[in-house]
């Protein structure tokens, strides 16, 4: 096996640089009055960078001994002495510099097309100044975005943007992002921030790009409406003004009415006072928002769980309300789930029986459907299997969705006869009036072999395809109301 002694020659190739014999072309780098002269060798830059390399191949050694002479004015002497460094010794010490000199650094490195060096200092970077760089984060944006070679900044960017965008709102140069750059964040769908929030931190970029407005819109001119309206022009259709609450719309984006377009307001009117009105299919629904600690659930997504909320705080919506913004005041806590804890009326009690304001989501085999209720009684168990007990409250409600991602349409159902909202029976699982949704089995050790759901006791029956079904899974939650 060959001996390497790669350290002495990279200490060697280093010492070349002090050369000044040698030298066959001159390098003059940054501009007045910080301009230096570099000697460097023809021979090394043209197999080290393949952008010396092309500017070489047609600025070589004259014949009349004139020595070749380029000029690179766009980087500073101190960074292009690093660069150097890299280039004949394949070194670089990092320790000592300031983040805002690697990335110039690196900016530098992307110039000469030293691919090594730019991936090596983009990973630097994010896992050593993610901190700075959130700092500035605007600068990191536009350089990252400057370049295709920068890749790994670019997905660091858009993974931050996505996943933090309060760190680059609250960022101390977020109003100098560029337009591109505003507008490559806030028409990403899984952008977690609330869209009152993002309305209003639109506004505030708008402002600033024009100092001369004041901030309350009712001073404004024509003219100033007009300019307002052009540097925002790529921003307006991008925000979700549907998923806005009823009072945020009135407060918030009403005083700038004139900034809409006169159909999308009037329309956005109607979604509030007209609960008869449908939405069009254009509407930009919620962002995608994803938060921990909500629910565990193999069978519905927070869309679902929104609606849920909403529907025991009373809130029933117009047709819009699957446009809204996500509203998650519960916990929900897993008590049962069927494919892990089984399909059986006994395990049902075991688990549930005594807990009050339970949700049942069950989910029909085949189908994708999702049926289940709300209950905001305590289940319960009878010691005789023939007896029966019926759990009354004006306060339940079943449901039922095309499956969890159609959640736009579903079907909701309130009581009718609260003297027979709930059943309760020892081989019955949660049941909901009369058979409006009923699952059983013939002894309690047994999986439930019934399930059905006819119209008796609430106002509309959960299925238009038949009163028979299966059940793939099936999950019991407690909801809890969280300490915000």
């Amino acid at each position: 096996m060959p001996e390497r002694f790669f350290s002495g020659l990279s200490k060697n190739y280093i010492e070349i640089l002090d050369d000044d014999e040698y030298y066959d072309i001159t390098i003059e780098v940054g501009e007045d009055p910080y301009v230096k002269i570099f000697h460097a060798h023809m021979i090394i830059l043209h197999y080290r960078s393949p952008f010396l390399r092309r500017i070489l191949s047609s600025n070589k050694k004259n014949d009349n001994g004139i020595l070749a002479h380029i000029k690179l004015s766009n980087i500073s002497p101190e960074i292009f002495q690093i660069i150097l460094k890299y280039i004949y010794g394949g070194v670089i010490s990092l320790n000592e510099q300031e983040p805002s000199e690697i990335l110039k650094v690196l900016v530098a490195a992307d110039q000469l097309l030293l691919q090594k060096i730019i991936d090596y200092l983009q990973k630097y970077l994010i896992e050593n100044k993610s901190e700075w760089m959130e700092k500035y984060f605007e600068l990191i944006y536009r350089t990252s975005f400057q370049s295709n070679s920068l890749l790994e900044l670019q997905q660091y960017c858009t993974n931050l943007m996505a996943e933090f965008p309060e760190k680059i709102f609250k960022s101390l140069d977020f109003t100098s992002l560029s337009e591109k750059s505003l507008v490559s964040l806030i028409k990403r769908d899984d952008l977690q921030m609330k869209e009152i929030e993002i309305w209003e931190h639109i506004l505030k970029w708008g402002l600033d790009k024009n100092p001369t407005l004041l901030p309350d819109p009712i001073t404004w001119s024509n003219d100033d409406l007009k300019m307002m309206e052009n540097t925002l022009q790529h921003c307006l259709p991008l925000i979700r003004f549907f998923s806005l609450s009823s009072k945020d719309f009135f407060q918030k984006v009403r005083p700038y009415k004139k900034l809409l377009k006169h159909q999308l307001y009037e329309e956005l009117l109607e979604s509030y006072l007209n609960p008869d009105s449908e939405p069009n299919d254009n509407i930009l629904l919620p962002r995608y928002r994803n938060i921990d600690g909500i629910i565990d659930s193999k069978i519905v997504n927070l869309n679902v769980v929104s609606l849920i909320s909403k529907w025991i705080d009373n809130d029933v919506e117009s047709k819009f309300a699957h446009t809204r913004e996500l509203y998650l005041p519960y916990e929900f806590k897993l008590l049962l789930r069927g494919s892990r804890d089984g399909f059986t009326p006994k395990k049902f009690h075991e688990l549930c029986d005594g807990i009050p304001h339970t949700v049942t989501f069950i989910k029909i085999k085949e189908t994708e459907e999702i049926i289940g209720g709300y209950n905001p009684l305590k289940w319960d168990t009878l010691h005789d299997n023939d007896d029966v007990k019926w759990g009354e409250t004006k306060d339940s409600f079943i449901f039922s969705f095309k499956n969890k991602d159609n959640f736009k349409e579903p079907i909701l159902s309130h009581v009718n006869d609260a003297s027979r909202a709930v059943y309760y029976r020892n081989n019955f699982g949660p049941t909901f009036g009369g058979g409006d949704i009923e699952i059983c089995a013939d002894i309690d050790n047994k999986e439930y072999d019934w399930c059905i759901c006819i119209r008796q006791s609430y106002e509309k029956k959960m299925r238009d395809t038949g009163d028979l079904f299966l059940i793939e899974d099936y999950e019991m939650f407690q909801i809890i109301k969280k300490n915000d």
